[in-house]
């Protein structure tokens, strides 16, 4: 791996691994600590402490498990159920391709973020119903990009021959399309992950996402906002951590997407 790639990758197992060990650590990220309010980094507290005296350094890394968690669970279902749907679509065509081509350009009529909001409100405030939410705007560029080259490959010679072999339709989607489309697939499931870190932290900076005293990195930002001008590191703790992890993602999918030979992921 180029050294240029290998830093966000070091950055990205960083995150998981604190992510995962994080419940073993000795760490108090709800302790209120009344004389450490609002208290600076220093050579103990890399990111000082919240307006209740919390340790940030703890909610950071509580928060990472929060945010890659709803990412992990919201992508996988996401990259199924559109990716089930794309190839089904495509193979029958007709009826079930018009179908789905329409509840596709449907979802896609409303920005993502704002339909997850809808979602979100009118679900309720909860981890769970976040992810549910982010599940059902996510699907859909899956479903587009399975379609798509689900369309390329159907009529190739060597799903030709499958067919006159008796193959069932099921099989030659497993075995001789899945794997094919499978490249363009994993390129999208890594943007997908950075943008529901993103749509996470937005939700639950809205009050919609992960409920008090959980941490999450968006809410940690939304309390920092009152004291943005006395405790700038509320905000730009959570917020440098966000960026580091999104953009170590891209960075990685980027890699992924010259590595497998991907120029372009046509969606149309």
């Amino acid at each position: 791996m180029n050294r240029i790639y290998s830093i966000p990758l070091l950055i990205l197992i960083a995150w998981s691994v604190l992510a995962l060990v994080g419940p073993i650590l000795p760490l108090q990220p709800d302790q209120i600590a009344l004389e450490k309010i609002l208290l600076t980094p220093n050579g103990f507290e890399w990111f000082g402490h919240d307006d209740l005296g919390r340790s940030i350094s703890a909610r950071l890394i509580m928060g990472a498990r929060t945010s890659l968690s709803v990412a992990v669970i919201v992508v996988s279902i996401s990259f199924i159920v559109g990716t089930i749907l794309g190839m089904l679509g495509a193979w029958f065509g007709g009826y079930w391709d018009k179908v789905l081509v329409m509840l596709v350009d449907l979802f896609i009529a409303f920005p993502g973020i704002l339909l997850a909001i809808a979602l979100a409100g009118l679900l309720g405030p909860g981890l769970m119903n976040a992810v549910i939410a982010l599940a059902i705007v996510s699907w859909v560029g899956f479903a587009r990009l399975a379609r798509v080259q689900t369309l390329t490959i159907k009529n190739r010679d060597h799903v030709a021959a499958a067919h006159a072999l008796g193959t069932s339709g099921l099989m030659i989607l497993l075995r001789h399309i899945l794997p094919l489309i499978m490249a363009p697939l994993i390129i999208e499931a890594t943007f997908a992950f950075a943008g529901v870190v993103i749509a996470e932290a937005g939700l639950s900076f809205l009050g919609l996402g992960v409920q008090p005293p959980t941490a999450s990195w968006g809410s940690m930002i939304r309390d920092g906002t009152r004291y943005m001008l006395v405790a700038p590191h509320m905000v730009l703790a959570p917020g440098f951590a966000i960026l580091s992890l999104v953009l170590c993602i891209n960075l990685l999918g980027d890699y992924l997407r010259d590595k497998m030979d991907i120029k372009e992921i046509n969606k149309d």
